[in-house]
């Protein structure tokens, strides 16, 4: 994330409440368990039966800071297998708050409920769970729910192992008027179901600063702590199956995550 906390605390005078980036070790890790994550998930997706739980409906799957609609296609893919139709934003690589960006997503968001006729999901993957939250509260009439997986939005958690990368984005792309706006609302309670996705061991952002607070109002928000890779929430096993869990989910009759509803057999 960009460090808009450090920037407000000095020129309020006082100590910015962001923490650092994970453990260096987590983030030398990072693609050795993708490939694991990534090998995983393709194997059981072969080997498993396809369930048609998401009946057609549509999902705006929203990419991380610098990653395209290509670094989401195995969670795209496993989510059509179950019956989603599940679209990219084909806005490119992200860039982060730029004009052509914001400005991008809320038209791509528009045209597909418009195409729908119906409330769309969204996933976000990390900085574009973020995005995720944003759209949720600019179109919340139309936003069945959202998922965000590994995506830092509170202001501790700001400070994370891209912090760098987004500096040099914001030189070279430039950013938005908006985009302390843009941030300040998606820090506001969501007004829509919101699951967000997290790992102690990932590699990039600090997951204290990815969890929500477990809510029922305005919507149902609550947590799912998994092992996986930051990269790896796009692939991982764990992931995918919660996140076909949730959007299976009737907003109107939402029904808490349990890991064992999702073993045949078991209850919950």
């Amino acid at each position: 994330m960009y460090d808009f906390e450090a920037e407000r605390a000095a020129a309020d005078g006082r100590t910015s409440a962001a923490t650092g980036g994970p453990a260096r070790a987590l983030m030398y890790l990072e693609l050795p368990r993708w490939l694991g994550e990534y090998a995983a998930s393709r194997t059981l997706d072969l080997v498993t039966p396809a369930r048609d739980v998401g009946h057609g409906r549509p999902v705006l799957v929203v990419p991380g800071f610098s990653a395209n609609d290509a670094m989401t296609g195995r969670l795209r893919g496993h989510l059509r297998r179950h019956g989603f139709r599940v679209h990219g934003w084909k806005l490119g690589r992200n860039h982060g708050l730029t004009d052509r960006l914001v400005d991008g997503l809320s038209q791509r968001f528009s045209e597909l409920v418009e195409d729908y006729d119906e409330p769309v999901s969204i996933v976000g993957w990390s900085f574009g769970g973020l995005l995720a939250r944003w759209l949720a509260h600019e179109h919340a009439a139309d936003v069945r729910q959202i998922v965000c997986l590994g995506s830092p939005w509170r202001a501790e958690g700001e400070r994370t192992r891209a912090t760098a990368m987004f500096e040099r984005s914001r030189e070279r792309y430039g950013i938005s008027d908006r985009a302390q706006e843009i941030v300040d609302i998606a820090r506001r309670p969501v007004p829509v179901p919101t699951t967000a996705v997290w790992s102690k061991t990932d590699g990039i952002v600090p997951w204290h600063g990815c969890r929500v607070d477990d809510a029922t109002d305005p919507a149902p928000a609550e947590n799912i702590e998994v092992l996986s890779s930051h990269v790896g929430m796009v692939a991982s096993p764990l992931v995918l199956a919660a996140v076909v869990d949730r959007l299976a989910q009737d907003p109107a009759d939402w029904h808490p995550f349990s890991w064992r509803a999702l073993v045949p057999g078991l209850t919950s």
